[in-house]
């Protein structure tokens, strides 16, 4: 995990890998003996490096003395979990039924127009990661969008300009 991708909760970005392992090793060494402790682990490796490439999926492997298998199956089973450098920022547009069918896929075409991304990339200046959800469960709001965890709603390509200048 090698440059600054999202700042993690311990040190806002600004330690260096010795310093984020030492930090993993601590969030191991307490969950090490709690039953189903591997997601925990990943969650907190995630906020402290950004992303969770093989090396580090390896390294937990070890810790943990479970197979790499499980902890890449884990990984790669979850969508909150991610192989590959993100951005600051999630920006994700639910193409759920409702959504579908008042314009999401119109949004996904104004991003990646916009922002110069395609689903799936991380914009060039890292500032977000685009991905399209099957459901957000906004139905009623449709069409939504969200960063991180906020949700937006009755978006527009205008209002989705405004949305994305707050950033």
């Amino acid at each position: 995990m090698s440059e600054t991708r999202q700042e993690c909760r311990f040190c806002a970005g600004g330690c260096g890998e010795q310093a984020k392992y030492a930090e993993l090793d601590t969030v191991i060494e307490s969950y090490k003996d709690r039953e189903g402790c591997l997601i925990m682990v990943l969650h907190a490796a995630q906020e402290i490096f950004g992303y969770l490439p093989i090396e580090l999926q390896t390294y937990i492997a070890d810790k943990l003395m479970i197979p790499l298998s499980e902890v890449y199956g884990v990984v790669s089973f979850y969508s909150f979990f991610s192989m590959k450098e993100c951005g600051k920022h999630t920006l994700r547009v639910c193409l759920g039924t409702a959504c579908y069918v008042r314009g999401g896929m119109r949004l996904i075409e104004h991003i990646k127009e916009k922002l110069n991304v395609e689903v799936g990339g991380t914009t060039a200046d890292k500032t977000f990661t685009f991905e399209v959800a099957r459901c957000i469960g906004a139905c009623g709001l449709a069409p939504a969008i969200m960063i991180d965890d906020e949700v937006y709603k009755h978006v527009t390509p205008k209002y989705l300009d405004e949305i994305l200048a707050g950033y």
